[in-house]
């Protein structure tokens, strides 16, 4: 259903509010690069920080600007389920493809409460729902078999598989099939995630080399393995730079340096550090995005 290179799409601050121009200019870029699909509110997106009206006025703001184009996967997952509900309402009456929905981050439910949440958001939204998987942000980790459980859900249609879990992507295949979504969360396994039966990648680097990125997905799918390679051997360093400080610091930062945006970030977020700017910029400089 999804697959290539979708970007986990930045959210451009100026002065504290959302830079609706500059966010114009980069969904426009983006398509114009390639990419595969547009996420607003994801993570990258600092949606956490947003308003409810932010969040989704940045959904609209999205739609707009695709116009169509690709499809855009709206980020609307809430630590509570009747918010998540609402986004997700929200997501579906703006026109959005799919919504991704995150696991409920510090409540800590258990596998039970999982499938609840997100049996009740499938229930009360009749919209393709990605569960979007990150340990390492939620604290909570989807189990193969709680998927497999809502995969039974009809409207409930693939996964972003932030656990940087190799074997996950197989197990889960063999679990559900190979027609569940399948989309790596963490830019440095795109490629593997591909080789284990994944279908794209939902990426943060993807906001600064949206070319190169959608480059190596279909390259993949082309069955030019050396060229996939090549580009993700590439693009390696820039995958760890873009998170020498917590996201999206640095690729804010990497994009301010190509004149797309403001570096600015919302607290407790905070511009990153003289080091951190150094090693964003040499990175650029290696992949060949920065003279």
């Amino acid at each position: 259903m999804f697959k290539g290179s979708i970007v986990a799409l930045i959210t451009p601050f100026r002065d504290g509010a959302f830079d609706e121009e500059a966010y114009r200019a980069l969904v426009h870029w983006q398509v114009a690069e390639g990419t595969d699909g547009i996420v607003p509110c994801g993570t990258t997106g600092e949606s956490p920080t947003l308003s409810h009206a932010e969040h989704k006025r940045v959904v609209d703001v999205c739609i707009d600007a695709v116009a169509g184009r690709v499809p855009v996967i709206a980020g609307s997952g809430s630590n509570a389920t009747d918010e998540a509900i609402d986004l997700t309402r929200h997501a579906k009456a703006a026109g959005a493809a799919a919504a991704l929905v995150v696991t409920p981050y510090y409540n800590k439910p258990t596998q039970e409460g999982l499938y609840r949440h997100f049996k009740a958001i499938a229930g009360a939204v009749d919209i393709p729902i990605i569960v979007y998987n990150i340990p390492g942000r939620c604290v909570v980790d989807m189990s193969v078999e709680t998927m497999a459980r809502l995969a039974k859900i009809p409207n409930i249609v693939g996964v972003k598989d932030a656990t940087q879990d190799l074997a996950r992507p197989i197990r889960t295949r063999l679990a559900i099939g190979e027609a569940f979504c399948q989309l790596s969360g963490e830019d440095g396994t795109a490629l593997p995630f591909l080789a284990a039966g994944g279908h794209g990648c939902i990426s943060v680097t993807a906001n600064v080399a949206p070319a190169l990125c959608a480059q190596v997905q279909r390259a993949w799918r082309d069955g030019d393995y050396g060229t996939a390679m090549s580009l993700h051997d590439r693009l390696m360093p820039l995958h760890v730079a873009l998170f020498c400080e917590t996201s999206p610091g640095p690729v804010k930062y990497a994009a301010s340096l190509l004149g797309k945006c403001e570096a600015e970030v919302r607290l407790p977020l905070t511009e990153i550090g003289d080091d951190s700017r150094n090693r964003v910029r040499q990175a650029m400089k290696h992949v060949g995005i920065l003279a």
